[in-house]
């Protein structure tokens, strides 16, 4: 018997329960058949026999500065917004509102409780189909070990409200002066024009 590739198995597992795969091709190489990473996110609430097979991310047993309940959540946030800030989802590669943006000056604040996380000369273009940051602002983004679906990563959330971002990848080989890679959905952010995080924040957009 001859069993399916494990792309495809990835691909099946984000249309039925919400998780998404970054397939990411080896450098130099065409981008049809050769990858040499496959990273599953973690958001399936609509099939909790398989969320149950695994285990959760140590950010749950945290708290926060802003200590707001759910109901509280639901009552700011749309509902995109809450399952991936605060049940951990992820959205579908290349369809963010800021993967491809790039702009020259400004900050990305949390899209749940507006913490300055990132600054505009953070980021840099991956082709990994969401934004990525090479940096944070000090302080502003809390790590954790993240177990589900039976492999190690960790995990990056907010450490004002721990409202979960994405994930941090090292090692890639990017040229950037950290050669890390927070891979964070665009949902979870908004930009705002001002380059002082301390400044109240600008306009946002």
């Amino acid at each position: 018997m001859r069993f399916p590739s494990f792309p495809n198995i990835v691909r099946t597992l984000y249309t039925l329960g919400n998780a998404t795969a970054r397939l990411q091709p080896l450098r130099g190489t065409s981008n049809v058949s050769l990858f040499h990473r496959a990273t599953v996110y973690r958001s399936m609430p609509s099939i909790p026999l398989l969320g149950s097979l695994f285990s959760t991310s140590s950010s749950e047993k945290m708290s926060y500065p802003d200590g707001r309940s759910d109901d509280e959540w639901q009552a700011v946030l749309n509902k995109e917004q809450f399952r991936v800030l605060r049940e951990k989802g992820t959205e579908a590669p290349f369809a963010g509102e800021y993967d491809k943006h790039q702009p020259t000056s400004g900050v990305y604040t949390c899209a749940g409780c507006n913490a300055p996380l990132y600054k505009a000369d953070h980021k840099f273009k991956s082709g990994c189909g969401w934004p990525a940051y090479f940096d944070s602002i000090p302080g502003a983004v809390t790590r954790h070990t993240d177990r589900t679906f039976g492999m190690e990563r960790t995990e990056i959330v907010c450490s004002n409200c721990g409202g979960h971002l994405g994930h941090v990848f090292k090692g890639e080989g990017y040229p950037t002066p950290t050669d890390e890679r927070h891979c964070v959905n665009s949902i979870s952010l908004k930009f705002h024009d001002k380059d002082d995080p301390s400044a109240g924040i600008g306009q946002a957009k």
